[in-house]
């Protein structure tokens, strides 16, 4: 039975342990959340190392894109390479192919119309994939990267824009903490709602549930959200604030939507290819064999 191991920064509340069949093969998928404690993720690391098949790595990036650059979190990558004989993913590769593909195929089948909706996309950098698909669309997106990462009331428009900040600011901001812009530990746990004004102007959206659940606003009435890692509790915490549709990219387990890191982890062990080998298409492969579909859930009786 192949063991997937997500170790994250993010709240030990969020912890599960499930079993699930995936092409006739029993596979176990656990989370272990460390609450912002960067020696217990790196203990957890060295313990596992070499007794799973791969790891998550959860609670932020390693990676983040831009229009063709990718940029290293520093920190991030040094907790990473505490585990030495076993892969560790933090999802960037599968963003890039799973999230893609969501908003192609949810304008296809007429599920959600990108073309004429506004959308948000709380940061872009860390949903490249995404970013570029509902680029295609032709409708109309807000790039909240300044927004939600530095609390700066300034959107984004084009891509383009996109790739100048990133190339001035990634290299300084990925020498710092991740905490100072990205929501972990207790932070995950709290909601001050804050860039109402964004909220507001979109139809749908899309991003990083834990930068959206952070800011959330009390209506989010006739709105859509495009995520994952959501739980119970949280789809619960949608549906009582008006929320009229939720799209998770990945499957269902047990109630709750794992983490693209968890996914990617999952991707890669079935596979049986070093992670630097594989391709969009070794991903849409296994996927595939996977019968993966965005999942939608639509949440108020008029959306039904």
């Amino acid at each position: 039975m192949k063991h997937i191991l997500g170790v994250s920064l993010g709240s030990s509340e969020r912890d599960f342990d499930v079993t699930v069949a995936i092409g006739g093969e029993q596979v176990r998928l656990q989370r272990l959340g460390t609450d912002s404690d960067t020696q217990r993720f790196a203990h957890l690391l060295e313990q596992y190392d070499g007794k799973v098949d791969a790891f998550g790595f959860g609670g932020g990036d390693v990676y983040v894109s831009s229009v063709g650059r990718r940029y290293t979190w520093r920190r991030e990558l040094q907790l990473a390479q505490h585990a030495r004989l076993t892969p560790v993913l933090d999802g960037s590769g599968l963003k890039n192919t799973i999230e893609r593909e969501t908003i192609r195929r949810l304008q296809q089948q007429g599920t959600i119309d990108f073309q004429r909706a506004r959308t948000l996309l709380v940061c872009a950098v860390d949903r490249f994939g995404m970013a570029e698909a509902l680029v295609e669309t032709g409708g109309e997106v807000i790039f909240g990267d300044l927004i939600f990462a530095l609390g700066l009331p300034l959107p984004a428009r084009r891509l383009r824009t996109i790739a100048l900040l990133a190339r001035v600011l990634l290299p300084i901001m990925t020498r710092c903490p991740q905490r100072w812009f990205y929501p972990t530990g207790k932070k995950q746990k709290e909601i001050v709602p804050r860039h109402g004004l964004w909220f507001a102007w979109a139809d749908v959206v899309c991003g990083d549930f834990h930068f959206i659940r952070r800011n959330l606003p009390l209506n989010l009435a006739g709105k859509a959200i495009v995520t994952n890692t959501t739980t119970p509790r949280d789809v619960e915490l949608l549906r009582e604030r008006g929320l009229r549709l939720l799209v998770t990219t990945t499957p269902e387990l047990q109630g709750r939507s794992p983490g693209t890191n968890i996914m990617e982890a999952l991707v890669v062990a079935l596979a049986g290819k070093p992670p630097e080998q594989m391709t969009p298409e070794d991903y849409m492969q296994v996927l595939d064999g996977m019968g993966w579909q965005p999942r939608v859930t639509y949440l108020t009786p008029e959306a039904a």
